[in-house]
């Protein structure tokens, strides 16, 4: 394949850069191809693929869900998808979207409105925080943010249920793996092909959901 080039002048180089890098990525390519909305939706596939997940009885909870890339892989593959994201979302079959922080009460009540006395099966997130590009601190910002995650992941999971969550390559948090593999069965780390090789993005797949954190 032939590689494009970006000639617009008016745009800055890294502007330029990355406009490049998408008309040339692969990954890119074969989502406008399926009909995907995010290049991302074949890192869940990735996901589903080698750690089976998702069944059709699972009610599934997408955090940070917009533009909907991984709802839409994943709500024909299960009973239900709920959705959550601060940002608009059109909307995809099987799929309940709601508008909001997932942190919010008034979010929390909506999704137990949604579930009735069902819990979650699996929790998906590919959510991360702004970067500043300090590697330090940006670390420190999603695994604040991946504990988040499981903080509220406690609330709505079902026994035995999984919770898949972006983190970065780097040192962990020790308390916060330690409480992740004393509340599941297993915690593993895994990068799917469809994250760019220059990306320091892993998922945490945690699987088998037991509700201890001592």
């Amino acid at each position: 394949m032939l590689k494009q080039r970006v000639k617009n002048k008016k745009l800055t180089q890294s502007s330029k850069k990355w406009l490049q890098r998408q008309l040339n990525d692969e990954y890119v390519i074969q989502a406008r191809k399926k009909g995907y909305r995010s290049r991302a939706s074949f890192k869940i596939i990735e996901i589903q693929q080698k750690f089976k997940i998702i069944s059709k009885n699972s009610i599934v909870l997408d955090l940070g869900s917009s533009p909907g890339g991984w709802s839409q892989v994943i709500a024909p593959l299960c009973k239900r998808v709920i959705a959550v994201d601060l940002l608009d979302m059109q909307p995809l079959t099987n799929v309940d979207f709601i508008k909001g922080d997932f942190q919010s009460s008034e979010v929390l009540d909506e999704i137990r409105r949604y579930l009735h006395t069902d819990k979650v099966d699996a929790i998906i997130s590919d959510m991360a925080p702004n970067t500043c590009g300090i590697q330090k601190v940006d670390h420190l910002r999603i695994l604040n943010l991946l504990e988040e995650v499981f903080d509220f992941a406690k609330k709505v999971l079902a026994p035995g249920a999984s919770m898949v969550t972006k983190t970065f390559q780097g040192n962990g948090s020790d308390l916060l793996l330690r409480q992740l593999r004393n509340s599941f069965k297993t915690v593993s780390n895994f990068k799917p092909n469809a994250s760019r090789k220059q990306s320091v993005e892993i998922y945490v797949v945690c699987q088998g959901f037991r509700n201890v954190t001592a």
